[in-house]
């Protein structure tokens, strides 16, 4: 099968890559022409322009648009419908909001331009252990396209689903990322709770390669906390400030239009926040509370 790929930043690169060794044609094309030119390295035919890569691709055509989410996904999407055809596709991978995706998929269909919105998750590891696809789109629409899921995901049989109608895609996406924040949560919680208790000076790289094996908390996140500890056991070369990407807020807000309590994956988002603040005033304020009512002691940002 053959399809354009719209975005070649590490994840888009990374998926063009894996088609390609799966036997299928791959038309790239990126804003940077050096994206585009790396990529004729693993056998992507390179193009300069997005119609150009329409022009290349035979009816009908799929095209996968691979850039960040917000503005640059609409431009691009806007920029590329006038130039298809009824039938062909448009396939989204990023982590857009669902309400988008819905929209734009109405949108395209008065064109006769089939939206399927993918739900990707696999990072960096994708190119070599598979993809995670959640697809929300017209049903014909994706059964058509499934030989680009098979290949992507780590197996014809695993790791892909089609979830439901347009918008079902990176809703599930959303809510799954909404989880990793509250795995992701627990781990530094609970690493960071053995770590203070210095009388035993436990071997946190050790523990962590321990629940690995026939642990009930085992998981791929654990895996990845025993590589970063194993390189660097006090995470010193790294300071305390962790940025989202906008689909954990996404799911909190969700879960307030729903009323349906997700109070695990809001605390992670909102330890997010904090992470990323020195000296926080709302912090500051405590320590004037308890100085006010009872005297405390306060530590001076002046001493």
């Amino acid at each position: 099968m053959e399809l354009g790929m719209i975005g070649l930043g590490r994840m888009g690169g990374n998926m063009a890559q894996r088609l390609i060794s799966g036997g299928h044609r791959v038309v790239t094309y990126d804003r940077d022409p050096e994206a585009v030119t790396a990529s004729h390295g693993f056998g992507g035919e390179g193009a300069s322009s997005l119609e150009e890569v329409v022009a290349r691709l035979a009816a009908p055509r799929a095209l996968w648009v691979m850039v960040p989410a917000g503005q640059p996904t609409e431009d691009t999407i806007d920029a590329l419908a006038p130039l298809l055809s009824n039938g062909d596709a448009i396939l989204d991978g990023g982590n857009a909001n669902y309400k988008d995706s819905m929209r734009r998929a109405a949108k395209l269909a008065g064109q006769g331009i089939n939206f399927i919105d993918v739900g990707t998750s696999g990072g960096i590891w994708g190119l070599t252990e598979g993809y995670c696809l959640m697809v929300g789109g017209d049903e014909a629409a994706v059964k058509r396209l499934e030989p680009i899921f098979h290949t992507l995901a780590p197996a014809p049989d695993k790791g892909y689903s089609r979830v439901g109608p347009s918008g079902a895609g990176h809703f599930t996406k959303m809510v799954h990322n909404g989880i990793e924040y509250g795995m992701m949560q627990s781990y530094a919680e609970g690493f960071e709770l053995m770590a203070a208790k210095e009388e035993f000076a436990l071997d946190l790289p050790a523990i962590a390669e321990v629940w690995r094996h026939g642990s009930v908390v085992r998981s791929w996140l654990l895996d990845l906390a025993a590589d970063a500890l194993k390189e660097d056991p006090g995470l010193e070369s790294l300071e305390s400030y962790v940025d989202d990407s906008g689909e954990g807020r996404w799911t909190v807000e969700e879960s307030v239009e729903l009323a349906v309590p997700i109070p695990v994956i809001t605390l992670a988002l909102q330890a997010r926040f904090r992470s990323r603040q020195d000296q926080p005033f709302g912090g500051r304020l405590l320590a004037a509370l308890r100085q006010q009512f009872g005297g405390h002691a306060v530590r001076r940002s002046d001493e």
